[in-house]
């Protein structure tokens, strides 16, 4: 299993020397003269551990402490420390550094309390992983965020695929998700370990598509000097997504069913047969069973394909996610920005839940960054043109529903905000099917 190194540190020289030393023994380096710059690359998921100089301008490694336990509290982060900071380092693992070592140090007394922490992180993920295949706690709730029925059978239908060998099929509009699905999938299955390979199929060259992914021999047509491994041979014991599959050529459609039929593969000047360990996962904004009806798709790859398939729904069909959606996403692009995160003030959320989000999570993902950054974000546009009773009780479940969110599910702020009684409040929620627990971590408490 590859784990990663994240190094931080302004210090070009002491940068360069480290990540030498580490790589020459034998780890996968990730050097960053900046805090902002690492914090852009992290994730919940991150498959290793994170050293960071503390001293630095702008961010300093405190401060990206407390951003990454906000990412993923599991995470451990290891500090580099001068001799007058070691009472800062000790306050730092007090607030949930996994180590610090003092400059200047040794790389054999380094390289051992970097082996602790990678091998702890080994444990946590693979915890992580059985936790979810038991059907126990895990991150596909942050991953995704919802507590509409959509999401809830969606993110019940991955933990139960996820641990399994089944090639999965997954369907759904532009920007809902759907690599996050996959990514998802591959992480809860046993080839965690091992190399996720995506291919966009609608951005090969028609040219090179052959070569691209069952690799060739040399001298397979001009211009091939060498032998040069397929993107599905790069994934041998991992997964491949092939995102938007709807893309790919009719013809280069006869070969990949082969592939997912046999599980071997030829590169092109090759008669020798290659064996191929690998899940698929696919991806399609299209319909697929429509596409076949109409010729643009093989019917047995379709079948071979929708072996078991998961369908994500658009963002308008799930509109009491949205204000959910929106704080997790303005709390991620916090972390990755490195400034505070800024609570949306109620009637904004009522806004945004009105609104279509044609783009989907991605949309609003984007919106979430720009008000990050102080941007206007919200067009000009109203909701939908539906009757006014309709749109006067969309608009009310939006408040609502907004304000629950906002005081993170605690009711006595919500109708004291609103200016309306409790059992009111109750009511409307009952005839709105809205849920108090909507945040998760909400209080259960009325105060």
């Amino acid at each position: 299993m590859t784990q990663t190194v994240l190094l931080i540190d302004d210090d070009e020289a002491m940068r360069r020397s480290t990540e030498q030393a580490l790589e020459l023994a034998g780890h996968h380096v990730r050097a960053f003269a900046s805090a902002e710059e690492a914090l852009r690359t992290a994730a919940p998921g991150l498959n290793g551990v994170v050293v960071s100089d503390i001293r630095m301008p702008g961010m300093d490694g405190m401060t990206l402490l407390q951003h990454l336990q906000e990412i993923d509290p599991d995470l451990p982060v290891i500090l580099i420390t001068g001799h007058a900071e070691v009472a800062l380092a000790v306050e730092a693992m007090r607030r949930g550094a996994y180590d610090f070592i003092e400059k200047p140090f040794a790389m054999q007394a380094f390289g051992a309390v970097l082996k602790r922490a990678l091998d702890h992180r080994a444990l946590v993920i693979e915890n992580r992983r059985l936790r979810a295949v038991a059907g126990q706690h895990d991150d596909i709730e942050a991953r995704l965020p919802g507590r509409s029925s959509a999401m809830i059978d969606l993110r019940r239908q991955v933990r139960s695929i996820g641990p399994s060998e089944t090639d999965v099929l997954i369907t759904g509009p532009t920007g809902s998700g759907k690599e996050v699905v996959a990514r998802a999938l591959h992480d809860l299955s046993p080839r965690a370990g091992k190399p996720f390979v995506a291919i966009n199929c609608a951005a090969l060259p028609a040219t090179l598509i052959e070569s691209e992914l069952f690799g060739h021999e040399a001298g397979a047509f001009p211009g091939a000097m060498r032998a040069r491994f397929g993107r599905f041979e790069h994934a041998r014991g991992g997964t491949i997504l092939l995102d938007e599959i709807g893309s790919m050529p009719l013809e280069l459609q006869a070969k990949l069913l082969r592939v997912l039929q046999d599980r071997v593969i030829l590169r092109l000047g090759s008669n020798d047969p290659l064996a191929l360990d690998v899940r698929f996962l696919a991806t399609s904004k299209v319909d697929l069973a429509q596409a076949v009806a109409q010729g643009a798709f093989r019917e047995d790859l379709f079948w071979r394909l929708n072996v078991a398939s998961l369908r994500l729904p658009a963002l308008a069909n799930r509109r009491e996610d949205i204000p959910v959606l929106f704080l997790h996403l303005l709390r991620e692009s916090a972390a990755r920005h490195g400034v505070e995160d800024r609570l949306p003030d109620p009637a904004l959320l009522a806004q945004m839940t009105a609104l279509d989000w044609p783009g989907n999570v991605r949309e609003l993902r984007n919106a979430a960054e720009r008000h990050v950054l102080g941007l206007d974000w919200l067009e000009a546009e109203g909701a939908p043109a539906t009757r006014l009773a309709e749109r006067v009780a969309e608009y009310e479940r939006s408040v609502i529903a907004a304000a629950i969110t906002a005081h993170r599910g605690r009711l006595r702020p919500v109708y004291e905000s609103l200016g309306i009684s409790r059992k009111t409040l109750y009511e409307k929620m009952q005839k709105h099917g809205l849920d108090r627990h909507l945040i998760r971590d909400g209080d259960d408490g009325e105060a």
